[in-house]
Parts: C-alpha cells; sequence; structure tokens
C-alpha cells in the first residue's frame, strides 16, 4: 500500500540543489507552506526568512546592520544547508562561499550562499524546474576579458610603470 504525501514533488526539487538534504527540503516546505505565489519576488522570500541584509540608515549615516528578523528555524536550516553546499566540490556555492569568505569570513559568506540557495528555491518552486548547477568555474568564465585588461593595466600604472598592451592573434 503506497501512500502519497502531498508535498513530495516540492521536496524532490528543493532536494534538488547540491547540500540542501531531504530532511532540510522538508523544512523549507513546512516553513514556507511550499506555495511560492504568496511572495512577489524571491527577495520577498529572502527578506521573510531573515537571510536579507538589513538597511538602518539615519541623517545619510548608514549603520552596521547584519540581517533582518525572520523565520529563524527556516534562517538556521538555510545557513547549515549553506556550510554543507559549501564542502560540495565543483559547484557554483562553493565557488560563491570561497570567493565571499576570503573577503568578509566564513560567516557573511554562509549567510550569503543561503541567500542565494533560498532564492533559487523560490524559483524553483514556481517554476517547477529541476536545479542546473551553473558549475564552479562561473565566476571566472563570466569575466569581461577587455575590462580585466583595463583594470589591471590602471594598476601596474598606480605602480610606476609603463604599459603597452597587444592583442594575440588568433
Amino acid at each position: 500500500m503506497s501512500v502519497s504525501h502531498p508535498f513530495e514533488s516540492a521536496v524532490a526539487l528543493v532536494s534538488s540543489i547540491p547540500g540542501i538534504s531531504t530532511i532540510t527540503a522538508q523544512v523549507i516546505i513546512a516553513e514556507t507552506g511550499g506555495d511560492m505565489s504568496r511572495f512577489p519576488t524571491a527577495q520577498h522570500l529572502c527578506a521573510w526568512a531573515g537571510l536579507a541584509p538589513a538597511s538602518y540608515e539615519s541623517a545619510g549615516k548608514r549603520k552596521p546592520a547584519g540581517t533582518r528578523h525572520g523565520s529563524t528555524s527556516l534562517k538556521r536550516a538555510m545557513i547549515e544547508a549553506a556550510r554543507a553546499a559549501a564542502r560540495t566540490k565543483g559547484t557554483y556555492s562553493s565557488a560563491q562561499y570561497a570567493r565571499i569568505a576570503r573577503r568578509r569570513g566564513p560567516n557573511k559568506a554562509a549567510v550569503a550562499v543561503a541567500n542565494s540557495m533560498l532564492n533559487v528555491v523560490w524559483h524553483l518552486l514556481t517554476n517547477g524546474e529541476l536545479y542546473q548547477d551553473l558549475g564552479a568555474d562561473y565566476f571566472e568564465t563570466h569575466n569581461d576579458p577587455e575590462a580585466q585588461v583595463k583594470r589591471l593595466s590602471k594598476r601596474i600604472e598606480a605602480l610606476g610603470f609603463e604599459v603597452t598592451i597587444t592583442g594575440r592573434v588568433a
């Protein structure tokens, strides 16, 4: 006797993301209700979960804010999933974690990756498609070579050297 679970397909979609286990997917579905129509955009979902940056500004001065208040159990589950995704090899999430952790530290990187993962969850549940990973080399392949040459030549000139750039004929 087979029992059909009402959110079985939603759990399968969400657990297709690297770092999100079946139990974590069930927590996400339980907290959000599985119906993404109540959130107009993915950013609304991230803000509701408490994974969006807070903003405190007074008299034109911005103060450190951290993240917004939100669903503590969903936030905790997403950060745990983000840390698990950071340990995977060859995924977009691990590359994103490594880039951010280098500059801002491991905790802020985990929150940023959790925000990205929840954004993906919204898109998966809205469109009903399986997750397609962008790959660990996404950040390297999407650099504009001309902009990078311009930026690096300015840095070399700032060090007091003269730069002459010639293109290579293929």
